[in-house]
C-alpha cells in the first residue's frame, strides 16, 4: 500500500543509493578491467583473514586440480531460531540464512547443487559477474534443478566483495523458507586495507505464528520473527574482538520487502563497500547507522578502541521484537484499576496487558504459546532486562583476548564496568549542585 511512510522511506533510501553512484562507477570501471583480462584459476591470495559467521557455518571446500570445489545440499529440516522456537525450513546444508560460502577472486570454482527438497529448484549468485548459462535463473538461463538431482555450476570469480547466493525458482517460497546465503570473494591483491575480524551477517523476516510449525513465505508485510544469520536476539553469537583490532560487517540483506537501518552502538564506522563495490576511501561515509536495502550487501569497517558490550540492531522498532509484540492492540496509558476484576467474573484470570508499554509483560509468569519466545526480555549484565528481540546482536570488545579465545569467538561473558562508569540514581549533592528539581 502506497502510504506517507512509505513514500518518505522509499524517497530516503533513493537519496541513500544516489550517494554512492560515483563510487559505483568507479566499481563498475574495475569489473570491467577485470573482465578483460584471463582468469588465473587457482589463485594464491595475499594474506587475509578468514571470514567469522556467527551461529553460522561455511561449505566446505576442496582444491580439485586448481580449482575449488564446493558441495551445497538444498533439502527441508527443523531449524532452531532460539531454544523453544523451532520451524520446518529449506535451506543449504541445513542452514537457513547464515551459510558462507568463501573464496578469492581469480579462482575457478566448481559449485553442486544437490536437490533434495519436493520441488525443482535453481541458485542464483547474486552481483557476481560471469557467464549467463551460470546466472541460475530458473527457465531464463538453465532448467530448473529436479528433485533428486545434482547439478554443476562452475565459473571464474572475476571480483572481489561481499555478495550473496538465494534460490532463484519460486523466489517468494524458497527463500522465504531460507534458501539464502553469503558469497565472500577475498581480493587477489592488496586493494583494500587488512582487518583483523571479518564478520558476515546475512538479514532475513520471517512469519511464524506462535504454535505454526512452518514460516508462511506468503505474508507480505506483517512479519514477525527477523533474524541475523537465522537466529533472534540474545541466541546469535556475539562479535568477539581484542580492543584495538580492525574490525569488517558485511551484512546482507535478503528480506522479503523490508530495508534495514542497522545502528552500531558505541563507535563511529566508515561504509567501504555497497555490494561488493570497495568504495574508493575518499568517499566514504562517516556512520553510525547504514541503510541495507533489499537484495543489497554493506560492508562497514571500525578500530575497536571502545572496549564493553555494544548493541547493533535494526531501528527499525518492530524488528527488535519478537512474536507476541505484533499483534496487541494499543492499552498504553489504559487504568486497570477496578476493571480487572470485574472482567474475572466473566473472564477468569483475566489481566489487562500493555498498559505500561511491552517491556515488564514477560515478568508476568504468563505460560508462553507453543512454539513462541519471549517479546523482547533477554538477559545482560544486569540481569534479565535487555529490552531486545529480533534482528539485534552484541559486539564484545575486550583488552588482552588470546589469539585462541578469537579463533574460536569465544563469548568473554558480561562486560565489568570499572568503578563508577555506570549510571545509577541521582544523589541528593548531584542534583543540588547541578539545579535539578524533582
Amino acid at each position: 500500500m502506497n502510504t506517507r511512510r512509505n513514500f518518505l522511506f522509499s524517497g530516503a533510501a533513493a537519496g541513500a543509493a544516489a550517494a554512492l553512484t560515483t563510487a559505483e562507477r568507479a566499481s563498475a570501471r574495475s569489473i570491467r578491467r577485470d573482465l578483460d583480462r584471463a582468469s588465473v584459476g587457482g589463485a594464491q591470495p595475499r594474506d587475509h583473514r578468514p571470514v567469522i559467521v556467527p551461529s553460522g557455518s561455511k561449505a566446505p571446500m576442496r582444491d580439485v586440480d586448481g580449482a575449488k570445489v564446493y558441495h551445497l545440499v538444498v533439502e527441508e529440516f527443523d531449524h532452531t531460531f532460539a531454544p523453544g522456537l523451532v520451524a520446518r525450513c529449506w535451506g543449504f546444508n541445513r542452514m537457513v540464512n547464515g551459510h558462507v560460502i568463501e573464496a578469492v577472486e581469480g579462482d575457478r570454482v566448481r559449485i553442486y547443487v544437490t536437490n533434495r527438497l519436493p520441488a525443482p529448484t535453481s541458485t542464483h549468485w547474486h552481483g557476481l559477474i560471469l557467464p549467463n548459462g551460470m546466472d541460475g535463473v530458473s527457465g531464463l538461463t538453465q532448467p530448473p534443478i529436479p528433485p533428486g538431482e545434482t547439478w554443476l555450476y562452475e565459473f571464474d570469480l572475476r571480483q572481489n566483495g561481499t555478495h550473496m547466493f538465494h534460490s532463484h525458482h519460486d523466489t517468494m517460497t524458497q527463500e522465504g523458507l531460507g534458501l539464502t546465503g553469503m558469497f565472500v570473494i577475498h581480493p587477489a591483491d592488496a586493494g583494500e586495507p587488512m582487518v583483523d575480524r571479518d564478520f558476515a551477517l546475512m538479514l532475513h523476516e520471517w512469519r511464524i505464528d506462535a504454535g505454526a510449525r512452518r514460516p508462511n513465505p506468503n505474508e507480505m508485510s506483517d512479519f514477525n520473527v527477523l533474524t541475523m544469520n537465522g537466529k533472534v536476539f540474545p541466541f546469535l553469537d556475539p562479535l568477539v574482538v581484542r580492543k584495538g583490532q580492525r574490525v569488517r560487517m558485511r551484512i546482507g540483506n535478503l528480506s522479503a520487502m523490508d530495508h534495514h537501518p542497522i545502528h552500531l552502538h558505541g563507535y563511529e564506522f566508515h561504509e567501504t563497500a555497497v555490494d561488493g563495490c570497495r568504495i574508493p576511501a575518499e568517499q566514504q561515509r562517516r556512520r553510525v547507522t547504514t541503510l541495507v536495502g533489499v537484495g543489497e550487501t554493506r560492508d562497514i569497517e571500525f578500530d575497536a578502541v571502545n572496549v564493553g558490550d555494544w548493541a547493533f540492531h535494526c531501528h527499525m522498532t518492530h524488528h527488535v521484537m519478537n512474536q507476541m509484540g505484533h499483534a496487541f492492540p494499543n492499552m498504553i496509558g489504559f487504568d486497570a484499576k477496578g476493571f480487572d476484576s470485574r472482567a474475572r467474573s466473566l473472564l477468569p484470570g483475566y489481566m489487562t496487558m500493555g498498559a505500561k508499554g511491552m517491556g515488564d509483560m514477560t515478568d508476568m509468569g504468563m505460560p508462553l504459546p507453543e512454539n513462541s519466545v519471549p517479546m523482547i526480555k533477554a538477559e545482560g549484565g544486569f540481569g534479565k532486562d535487555v529490552s531486545l528481540g529480533g534482528m539485534a546482536g552484541v559486539l564484545k570488545v575486550r583488552e588482552g583476548l588470546s589469539d585462541e579465545a578469537l579463533e574460536a569467538n569465544r563469548d568473554p561473558g558480561w562486560y565489568e564496568h570499572p568503578k563508577g562508569t555506570v549510571a545509577g540514581p541521582a544523589s541528593a549533592e548531584d542534583r543540588r549542585r547541578d539545579g535539578i528539581v524533582e
